[in-house]
């Protein structure tokens, strides 16, 4: 109800358009925050390796180059705004020109199109996309 008042507030105030999203959690925001404390715990038993490619904290949009940064970075996501456009545009900046997405759908490749239409975007939504995926990953060695 809170989210169907303030999509009408918004189009009441000139807004254009608003579009519930149909997820299962309010992520990426303050009520996560409980969720947050709990993964944090949860991982604090976990050892995390520096990673060995450019990991982007898609909270900062900022590159993490040691395993002490990756779990607070980690905890903050859930609670954070996505900085997609600036995640991205950091990639861009720094040479990246070809994207993997996987998962179901095709939004994220969709999003990146709309930022640089000329970079590479693959998408991988099921496992029998993996063979391509191999198979991609394989050429790019």
């Amino acid at each position: 109800e809170s989210v169907q008042r303030a999509m009408d507030l918004f189009k009441e105030r000139g807004g254009r358009r608003a579009v519930e999203l149909p997820v299962s959690a309010p992520f990426h925001c303050s009520l996560m925050e409980p969720a947050a404390v709990r993964m944090e715990e949860v991982l604090a038993d976990i050892a995390i390796d520096s990673p060995k490619t450019v990991l982007i904290n898609n909270a900062q949009a900022q590159p993490l180059t040691s395993s002490d940064q990756i779990l607070p970075s980690l905890v903050q996501q859930v609670t954070s705004p996505v900085r997609w456009d600036d995640s991205i545009r950091f990639m861009l900046d720094d040479g990246a020109d070809t994207f993997v997405e996987i998962g179901p759908g095709k939004v994220l490749a969709g999003l990146l199109r709309r930022i640089d239409r000329a970079a590479a975007v693959h998408s991988f939504g099921s496992p029998s996309d993996l063979d391509g995926l191999s198979a991609m990953l394989t050429e790019a060695d």
